[in-house]
């Protein structure tokens, strides 16, 4: 059927035409290896402002490339060797792309592997590149005023020490856990305690579970945003941070669910879902220049895809691409 035949009321079929490309990542769940996945034919056409959870909304991005590396190769059987078919000899599929913003979730993702908070040190503690020793956590206060929520934490009569503005991680104290850590998104792989060093505030210290205060009163901190990971669970302690911090060579990957949608101007949609990225290349930055002698500075990140069996036949892939037809369009 020709993709330009058209009917009573139906309009010739066209190429998207889109001017940006919108990031949406959700959680792979590292210790089973279950990613996040995307029915298009249930989603397809959600508001670009508001993802399904647990899809979190990265903004535009620049510089989207999708490069497909698989090989396929011929076939070849009698005498003189006649090509008879083709398989596929190898499957890879990477992608990049430059974040429009920073934020915590960009930052990590950009990083390739561990991405630290910047907690706050004890007074004296010794100078260290991802922070030295952090200041003790304050607890989350049960039984006494309001119930803690993923949009207010109460901390009673220590929220005098924080401030409108600051930043906050929230999440338990390390005690020796080893594998994953981190409440809501594994953030970090511990393979030995004796490395962590005893150090209580570690799981705080690599948490996605973060905040920004915006308004403090009768001991409880209100934050701008709900915590990733929910409603603070038992045992869940307060640490504030100044910022983040990654580093080079650090042996942890960042995996991740990727969605990536090109809205087209004609009411057509591209939608492109990995279910499985994981970060290929460590922290990198990209200039663009502005009014001389302003730069800006965009996170890069470059991401290799690993493979998922589809329910529906049980074909090992890499990437869904749905084509979603604006309404009365031929095809």
């Amino acid at each position: 059927m020709s993709t330009t035949t058209t009917g009573a009321g139906v309009e010739a079929s066209v190429a998207p035409v889109t001017r940006r490309v919108r990031a949406y990542f959700a959680p792979v769940n590292r210790s089973s290896g279950v990613p996040t996945l995307f029915d298009a034919a249930q989603l397809g056409r959600f508001d670009l402002h508001a993802p399904p959870p647990p899809w979190v909304d990265l903004g535009w991005v620049s510089g989207f490339t999708r490069k497909c590396g698989t090989k396929v190769d011929t076939l070849r059987a009698g005498a003189p060797a006649m090509t008879v078919g083709q398989v596929r000899t190898e499957v890879e599929a990477t992608v990049s792309l430059a974040f429009e913003t920073w934020g915590k979730l960009q930052v990590t993702l950009a990083s390739g592997s561990q991405q630290t908070n910047l907690l706050t040190t004890a007074a004296g503690a010794a100078p260290n590149g991802s922070g030295g020793v952090a200041a003790a956590p304050v607890p989350l206060l049960t039984g006494t005023g309001p119930a803690s929520t993923a949009t207010s934490l109460n901390v009673g009569t220590a929220a005098a020490g924080f401030s409108v503005g600051s930043l906050v991680a929230v999440d338990v104290d390390y005690t020796g856990q080893l594998g994953y850590v981190g409440t809501g998104v594994s953030s970090a792989y511990v393979q030995s305690a004796s490395a962590v060093g005893g150090d209580v505030n570690y799981v705080r210290r690599v948490t996605l579970n973060v905040g920004v205060v915006v308004a403090i009163k009768a001991g409880v901190l209100e934050l701008a945003s709900a915590l990733p990971a929910g409603v603070p669970t038992a045992g869940m302690q307060v640490s504030q941070l100044v910022g983040f911090c990654d580093r080079e060579g650090a042996s942890f990957f960042q995996e991740w669910s990727g969605l990536f949608v090109m809205p087209g101007a004609q009411g057509d949609r591209v939608l492109a879902h990995y279910p499985r990225l994981q970060a290929m290349q460590g922290s990198t930055e990209t200039e663009e220049a502005l009014a001389a002698p302003l730069e800006r500075i965009r996170l890069a990140g470059a991401f290799r895809a690993l493979p998922v069996k589809d329910a529906n036949d049980g074909e090992t892939v890499l990437c869904f691409r749905s084509y979603l037809p604006a309404v009365l369009r031929g095809v």
